[in-house]
């Protein structure tokens, strides 16, 4: 085998490896940290495109929660003021009960004015109701109930789970004169 020789002069490398760490410190003080800047630059360029493209899919769901909390009255139970029914018009109630009942998509299974209630001289008159449907139309027939004036008072509401619904039984008092 050849042996390769180079012949450099001896001031020559010295000014070769001088220049060399001139060009190594430029690159290392100069280019480096321009490239580390640019590189997280990216990085956080990415980062505002993602949280662009997610304000642009949740703006939708945003401006239907501000419309949703704009609506006072959504929030706001129905409270009239209490009333009595004179006896002749008791009838009144199934009605009214039926129209919650319907609103709130449950079934009337059985509608059983208590006649012994009605005979007494007491301001009160009971029926008991057997209703079939969803939990999520019980809460909405609750609220439609409040809108009754005459109701008194709900004494007793029995849940029971059923293959494909649920039985509401409830002893609903109302207030007569």
């Amino acid at each position: 085998m050849k042996k390769f020789h180079i012949n450099i002069h001896q001031d020559s490398f010295s000014y070769l490896v001088i220049y060399g760490g001139i060009i190594l410190i430029i690159i290392l003080i100069g280019v480096l940290p321009y490239y580390l800047k640019i590189s997280n630059q990216v990085k956080e360029n990415d980062k505002l495109k993602y949280q662009i493209k997610e304000q642009k899919e949740l703006g939708p769901v945003y401006a239907t929660l501000l419309n949703a909390g704009k609506d006072k009255n959504a929030l706001v139970l129905p409270n009239p003021e209490k009333t009595a029914l004179l006896r002749s018009e008791t009838g009144k109630f199934q009605n009214d009960f039926r129209m919650a009942a319907n609103k709130s998509g449950l079934t009337i299974v059985s509608f059983n004015p208590d006649i012994n209630s009605s005979a007494s001289p007491s301001k009160s008159f009971l029926h008991n109701v057997v209703l079939k449907g969803e939990l999520s139309g019980l809460r909405i027939m609750l609220i439609g109930l409040g809108t009754i004036p005459y109701l008194d008072r709900i004494e007793e509401i029995n849940i029971q789970q059923n293959t494909g619904s649920m039985d509401f039984k409830m002893k609903i008092w109302i207030a007569i004169k």
